[in-house]
């Protein structure tokens, strides 16, 4: 991650002898873009970023001026502990005050009000935050199950947190009125998961009520993304990074997609059926699970 663009604070901008109608010109004329009020960013670097790091700089800008109670949570809290996310909205900065009710929505934050504990609480960029653990539980209470799954997965498979962790965490409040659909989704999140795209295939698959298959297993020389064992079914999600950017230095993308063909060959060979689904593919869940379906009926066949 690179250098983050500096935010400009309006006191200290009167402070070293600006004026109030500089900051106005620079954001009339498009050079400078507000942040929250009182903070501003230079507007070319702050459009060279991606989605996170726009969102990271706005939580900087805001938390910085929140009440000394409030911390980072839920999808900023996310974003600042490095996690994917996947179809979640980073329009509003958000933040939780330890107390029982009060929250509130503006234009550029959304205040949560619920109790916390010390040990829920770690230091992030020199901001509090909820810790990952706590965080994964109040997305899984806050966001549909298909992105709860990509972000928990992502803190399972990217960070040293452990899924006793989240469970323990969800267990401390077990009358939340959310505690049922954070648990649907923390029950089937996997740490072997390696992608946003394998994420929402493993959502797919509970969705369609297909068998949960074991993700990232070796066969012979082959690693695959997804293995139905007693079904003699192989299972892979197409991403395009796996022949995009992510090539071999001195290889084409001609090279990789031919060494996948051999290897699926080759799978094929050992009597195995691949099944490959690419991420258009996910918004039509019913024709993967036929897919995989056929998949199986082929398997069992003598």
């Amino acid at each position: 991650m690179g250098e983050q663009p500096h935010i400009v604070r309006r006191p200290e901008h009167l402070a070293t002898g600006g004026t109030d109608s500089e900051i106005r010109r620079s954001c009339s004329h498009g050079d400078w873009t507000r942040l929250h009020r009182g903070a501003y960013v230079s507007t070319q670097p702050f459009s060279e970023l991606d989605a996170h790091g726009r969102h990271r700089l706005q939580v900087h800008a805001i938390a910085r001026a929140a009440t000394s109670d409030a911390v980072v949570s839920h999808t900023s809290a996310a974003v600042l502990h490095g996690l994917e996310l996947w179809n979640t909205p980073l329009r509003l900065v958000h933040l939780t005050r330890n107390r029982r009710g009060g929250g509130s929505t503006s234009t550029h934050r959304q205040v949560h009000s619920a109790l916390f504990t010390v040990d829920e609480v770690t230091t992030v960029d020199g901001l509090r935050v909820t810790t990952l653990a706590r965080t994964v539980v109040d997305l899984a209470r806050s966001l549909p199950f298909e992105p709860a799954l990509v972000a928990g997965n992502s803190a399972l498979h990217r960070t040293p947190l452990a899924l006793a962790d989240i469970t323990s965490n969800l267990a401390g409040v077990p009358r939340h009125p959310s505690h049922r659909h954070a648990f649907h989704a923390i029950d089937a999140m996997d740490g072997r998961i390696e992608s946003v795209g394998e994420s929402r295939s493993l959502a797919l698959f509970v969705s369609e009520r297909l068998p949960i298959p074991e993700p990232q297993v070796q066969i012979g020389d082959a690693r695959v993304d997804f293995l139905w064992r007693e079904h003699r079914t192989v299972g892979e999600f197409d991403g395009r990074v796996k022949y995009g950017r992510f090539v071999p230095v001195g290889r084409t993308p001609g090279d990789v997609l031919w060494a996948e063909k051999l290897r699926e060959d080759r799978l094929r060979d050992a009597g195995w059926q691949v099944v490959r689904w690419t991420w258009a593919d996910l918004s039509t869940p019913q024709v993967v699970s036929d897919r995989i379906r056929a998949a199986f009926n082929r398997g069992r066949t003598p």
